[in-house]
């Protein structure tokens, strides 16, 4: 795919976005953009991570699995952030495994040239140290959400989040891929669609979810999506595009 003028001009991923235009610019010689279909896996756990991703429209989940198989959703990065975080922290190999949940397009980078840019310092070692910062955030919220929350008031947030990561009210998942994500079983998932479908904020028909009542939607999820949405702007300027009610 190639390099077309407009993304060299105005970057779609958030995070590049933030950017100062001479260290965004010194990174575009490194940028290739490259689609990323369903079920891709972008890195496994264990295995050295040789491409970095700043996703554009694409939704990847980082998941763990454990011995016998079953996974949970510990991260989710959309045009938010970028895939393979681990590379600036020192290493580049992580416990996690990163795969698309929903297809989109990325900017696709060598991490040794993204390490390298970090090692540099200045603007672009800051704002992906925030983004650090922003996803601990994200992880520790979610891991506290997981533990004390209804299982509907977490699923309305975790759809939210999907909803902003997309710009868009509408998009596929299944009750299995999500059931995965939280880490329930899929009755547990029908049980808290069914209640937020009752209550006239979502309709879903043959893997496809959408949200009609946004409004509605939030006062449902717990104030976990909104803790981890005032971090991003606190500490990158921006948020995941939060749709109109």
């Amino acid at each position: 795919m190639s390099l077309d003028k407009n993304i060299l001009e105005k970057p779609a991923n958030k995070l590049l976005a933030t950017l100062p235009a001479s260290d965004y610019e010194r990174l575009v010689p490194h940028l290739k953009l490259v689609s990323l279909s369903t079920r891709q896996i972008l890195h496994h756990a264990g295995e050295a991570i040789a491409q970095v991703y700043f996703p554009n429209k694409a939704v990847v989940s980082i998941i763990t699995t454990m011995e016998d198989g079953s996974t949970v959703e510990v991260g989710l990065v959309s045009n938010e952030g970028m895939v393979g975080m681990s590379v600036i922290l020192g290493d580049n190999t992580t416990t996690t495994t990163a795969f698309v949940q929903i297809p989109g397009s990325a900017m696709q980078m060598d991490a040794d040239i993204l390490k390298s840019e970090f090692n540099r310092g200045g603007a672009i070692q800051s704002v992906l140290l925030c983004y650090v910062q922003a996803v601990y955030t994200q992880i520790a919220q979610g891991s506290a959400c997981n533990r004390l929350h209804r299982l509907e008031r977490r699923l309305a947030r975790w759809l939210l989040t999907v909803s902003d990561r997309l710009e868009s009210d509408e998009f596929p998942l299944t009750q299995e891929f999500i059931s995965q994500m939280l880490g329930v079983r899929r009755v547990g998932v029908t049980e808290a669609a069914n209640i937020l479908s009752e209550a006239g904020t979502i309709a879903y028909h043959r893997g496809e979810i959408h949200i009609l009542n946004r409004e509605a939607l939030e006062k449902t999820s717990c104030e976990c999506y909104q803790v981890i949405e005032n971090e991003f702007i606190r500490l990158l300027g921006n948020k995941p595009n939060k749709r109109q009610k």
